[in-house]
């Protein structure tokens, strides 16, 4: 799929077959996060994936909009290591780009994926931080859930010109 096609298609989708995802199709999502720039390229991210269906339920109790977990592929919980990259705003956003990375190459290969954030809401992330044994080291930032779809969406054109400022605002 063309890269702009992907990401003027890409919809976010919470409804999924329950199939398992082929260790190739995970493994291309896996490697789009690698490739997202960072600040100063400190890639400060480390990926959880959760395939475990207790697990996935456990997830799914404590983050109310991530109900559809327990149906999907898998979980990518994505998270961020202060001690690669001790700015928060840097971590979150290096960790966010790779995020946006796993969820056009899901749609790019023909699955579907929906963002669940986890920071900064602080039940979320020391619930999932317990949940995955995470170092107190490591924020979770938030979970791609990727799975095979069981719902189409249409794309929707979010071009708000009265949101674009040129030179100053």
């Amino acid at each position: 799929m063309d890269v702009l096609e992907a990401i003027f298609t890409r919809r976010s989708i919470r409804k999924f077959t329950g199939q398992p995802i082929a260790e190739e199709d995970l493994k291309t999502v896996l490697k789009a996060g690698f490739q997202a720039p960072s600040a100063h390229n400190y890639q400060p991210w480390d990926f959880v994936v959760v395939r475990n269906k207790n697990t996935l339920e456990s997830i799914a109790q404590v983050h109310p909009y991530a109900k559809m977990l327990p149906q999907a592929g898998c979980g990518i919980i994505v998270c961020g290591d202060k001690e690669r990259q001790r700015l928060t705003g840097f971590l979150v956003a290096d960790c966010s780009a790779a995020i946006e990375n796993m969820l056009l190459a899901a749609h790019g290969i023909g699955l579907g994926a929906v963002w669940c954030g986890l920071y900064p809401v602080p039940e979320l992330t020391k619930a999932i931080a317990e949940i995955l044994n995470l170092p107190s080291t490591v924020i979770p930032v938030g979970i791609v859930v990727v799975g095979y779809k069981n719902e189409m969406k249409k794309p929707a054109d979010r071009y708000d010109e009265s949101k674009v400022h040129f030179e100053q605002w």
